[in-house]
């Protein structure tokens, strides 16, 4: 039987003694894009955090596979090191680091945890120009400090060419159709989609279904009051356009 390259089980997790995830159980066989739809504060981006190891968090019970290793006892850099990727939904400003040089360690750090090569600069520039090259991302935004003035667009795209290097088994994308114009929308979802090989596995986190028309889902879970309530296919996510998410009670997280 193929190893899921993610696995939740009875996952439970609060923040300041609320509890705001309920009991998840989650399975992302390799090769398949899951996304999670719910309304607001229903607990999606807690999942996330909770899966990047964000502190603050504390999970209270259950477990966490990734390719069937628990990482609950990782910090997030060892998580990422094992195949773990989230997009944020507002990655943060680094003032002062080029996004170039700030690509450049993340990858060589992930390499020498791996007992890799680090990479030498003319191999780390084909690889830029050849992930740049999909997202629309020229030299002059690479030399900028690392989010500092973008656009909503830019970061995104940033965020997809950090994925695109670091080439992960498991990609969390956390509302990253947040703030984004139907261009920037269309330019971001096929740079998703290149990376979609048979093997890497994405959960995709929204709250609309527009993102789901240029990444299509295998399945689709539906998101309340901290857990997984429904399952079903893309079509799943039509119905929650149509009729919203009143029929799934359960209070806000």
């Amino acid at each position: 039987m193929t190893t899921p390259v993610l696995e939740i089980r009875n996952l439970h997790a609060r923040i300041d003694e609320r509890e705001i995830l309920k009991g998840v159980n989650l399975i992302i066989p390799p090769g398949e894009v899951h996304a999670i739809m719910g309304r607001n504060g229903s607990g999606k981006s807690t999942l996330s955090y909770v899966l990047a190891g964000k502190e603050d968090y504390e999970v209270t019970e259950g477990e966490i596979l990734l390719n069937g290793a628990n990482i609950l006892e990782m910090e997030p850099d060892e998580r990422a090191v094992a195949g773990l990727f989230l997009a944020f939904q507002y990655p943060i400003e680094i003032p002062g680091v080029a996004t170039m040089t700030f690509l450049k360690a993340a990858l060589n750090a992930q390499r020498k945890a791996r007992g890799e090569e680090e990479l030498k600069t003319p191999d780390f520039m084909r690889l830029v120009k050849e992930a740049g090259s999909q997202l629309n991302i020229d030299n002059d935004m690479l030399k900028r400090p690392l989010n500092v003035g973008f656009s909503g667009g830019e970061k995104k795209r940033a965020e997809i060419m950090q994925m695109a290097l670091l080439k992960p088994s498991l990609a969390v994308l956390d509302e990253t159709d947040s703030g984004l114009d139907i261009d920037a929308l269309q330019v971001v979802s096929k740079g998703v989609n290149a990376l979609r090989d048979g093997q890497r596995s994405m959960l995709v986190i929204t709250h609309y279904q527009r993102l789901l028309n240029h990444i299509v889902p295998d399945v689709v879970h539906v998101f309340s009051d901290g857990k997984i309530v429904e399952s079903g296919d893309k079509e799943l996510a039509l119905k929650l356009e149509a009729k919203g998410y009143a029929s799934y009670g359960g209070e806000a997280a």
